[in-house]
């Protein structure tokens, strides 16, 4: 059973709206654990953080990040199995701004338990779901060219089987580098 603290950044508008459509169609219990988002501490790069620490403690360390972190666009590439599972995942650019908020919150002073996974950025598309080879087929083929933006980060409380509950979230205002 899982019991733990995850940083997400949520998918906004459209983009969250088509992925949460694919989860309903492929995945409904995925659909159902939390909105469509990229972890970005809990399963890959950074474990979650113990459940034992205070939201006051993750606000304190997590606030002054997102204040000096701009909010990040990002895009998908075509989708995957996830690190030779039958997951299918959307992957993003595991570098650049989004590599640099995984490092700082890394750096954060938090304390994380050990990640199963390196950082490897991406949306969900199949978790829970034992897809067929027509489904995987249909998933593989999924394309999301459209660029996103990130504008937040959001700590959820995780402990499967029950839902999760969202703790805080705190968006990225850093100010756009001057020309």
């Amino acid at each position: 059973m899982l019991n733990g603290i995850f940083i997400l950044a949520e998918l906004p508008g459209g983009v969250g709206e088509r992925i949460r459509e694919i989860n309903e169609r492929y995945d409904p219990k995925l659909s159902r654990s939390k909105p469509p988002h990229i972890t970005l501490a809990g399963s890959s790069g950074l474990g979650p953080i113990p459940p034992s620490v205070d939201v006051e403690e993750i606000r304190k360390a997590l606030e002054p990040i997102a204040r000096d972190t701009r909010p990040i666009t990002l895009s998908f590439h075509p989708p995957q199995r996830f690190m030779q599972t039958n997951i299918i995942v959307l992957p993003v650019d595991a570098y650049g701004p989004l590599r640099i908020l995984h490092d700082r919150i890394a750096t954060s002073g938090l304390p994380f338990t050990r990640a199963r996974y390196t950082f490897s950025p991406h949306v969900t598309l199949s978790l829970y779901q034992s897809l067929g080879a027509e489904a995987t087929r249909e998933l593989l083929k999924t394309r999301i060219p459209e660029p996103f933006v990130i504008n937040a980060i959001q700590v959820y409380h995780t402990r499967d089987p029950q839902p999760s509950r969202k703790l805080l979230e705190l968006p990225l205002t850093g100010e756009p580098e001057k020309a």
